[in-house]
């Protein structure tokens, strides 16, 4: 790999020459209709990996995500989920703007689940004077974190509080695949725990487009119906299917090479790669904005996480020899 090397998130990959022809081939048909064949074997597909009974094919994790809170937590009500969840830092307010959904946030090391401040945040119904807790809400892996996997020991004991409080549970699942590859967890266990997920294509799994929300086939229902309510109903989506099957397909267990070549990163620049779960790295420097100008000028792209965090990711884009190249250009920055 020649050029820029691109590490600003590992949604910025473009689709390979198989998964093109593979798009190309497509068996299309309206899916306002729900006459794609080719959707609806991926919302199948994903479905059965995760062990849920539907799932809806949407174009970004933010609409899998605004819909799926939205089949689980009534206008007026809250859902808890960590400080730096993507729900609360990165999705512009949507939750609260456009369906009436309400926050409140622990605050846990690298993302994790804190059961002690769950379990005191949760709010019972106390009628017409105290907001409402109605789900749970964590985030695996944990892109604020830095990629980290949340232990299932974890999960499970998120879901045993929902139960024991009568909650349910909603897992913003974007890299779930990468937490599975990272320690082997079945898919099936990740979506017994949640009564909704959303789980992406186009991160690490490289497809250029799309989200599912999984849940039951009365939640998917009614998400559908929503979907559509805010402009998010697409027709002849099937191309775009087809690039999610091929990923779901092909592109699962190569997510090892990504999680190897970030922890070269790491060792590059600095970082503890044990401190690395998976494809994402966060080093802290000085200047975060002077870093990431400084690493464009010599070819490669990074992020400002805040003032002194930049995060590298790595992807299916980025080989061994751009990792080489990558960590050539960091040490120098980090030495500086």
């Amino acid at each position: 790999m020649c050029g820029v090397i691109d590490l600003r998130s590992d949604t910025v990959t473009g689709p390979t020459e198989a998964m093109r022809a593979a798009m190309a081939r497509a068996e299309v048909g309206d899916d306002v209709y729900g006459e794609d064949p080719t959707v609806i074997a991926l919302e199948e597909r994903v479905a059965a990996l995760f062990g849920h009974e539907a799932a809806l094919f949407t174009v970004t994790g933010s609409l899998a995500n605004l819909l799926a809170l939205r089949a689980v937590v009534p206008v007026g009500t809250e859902v808890l989920c960590e400080s730096q969840a993507h729900l609360a830092r990165a999705e512009l307010g949507a939750h609260g703007a456009l369906t009436g959904v309400t926050m409140r946030t622990w605050t846990g090391t690298r993302g994790s689940v804190d059961l002690a401040a769950i379990e005191s945040l949760v709010a019972p119904d106390l009628g017409p004077f105290m907001v409402r807790t109605a789900a749970l809400s964590v985030e695996n892996t944990h892109n604020f974190g830095g990629g980290t996997v949340l232990p299932f020991e974890d999960l499970k004991a998120v879901r045993e509080v929902a139960d024991r409080r009568r909650l349910c549970v909603h897992i913003d699942g974007a890299r779930i695949w990468n937490a599975h590859v990272a320690t082997g967890t079945p898919l099936q266990e990740y979506g017994g725990v949640a009564d909704v997920m959303a789980v992406c294509l186009s991160k690490g799994l490289g497809a250029p487009v799309g989200s599912l929300l999984v849940g039951s086939t009365e939640r998917i229902a009614e998400a559908r119906v929503w979907r559509k309510r805010l402009g998010g109903g697409w027709r002849q989506a099937g191309v775009l299917a087809a690039a999610g099957l091929y990923a779901v397909d092909h592109h699962v267990e190569r997510l090892a090479d990504d999680h190897r070549r970030a922890r070269r990163l790491a060792e590059a620049a600095g970082v503890d790669p044990e401190s690395v779960d998976t494809n994402i790295v966060m080093i802290d420097v000085d200047d975060a904005a002077a870093f990431v100008e400084a690493g464009r000028r010599a070819g490669l792209l990074s992020v400002a996480f805040g003032d002194r965090v930049v995060r590298l990711v790595t992807h299916l884009d980025i080989d061994d020899d751009a990792v080489e190249r990558a960590g050539q250009i960091l040490a120098r920055l980090t030495a500086a």
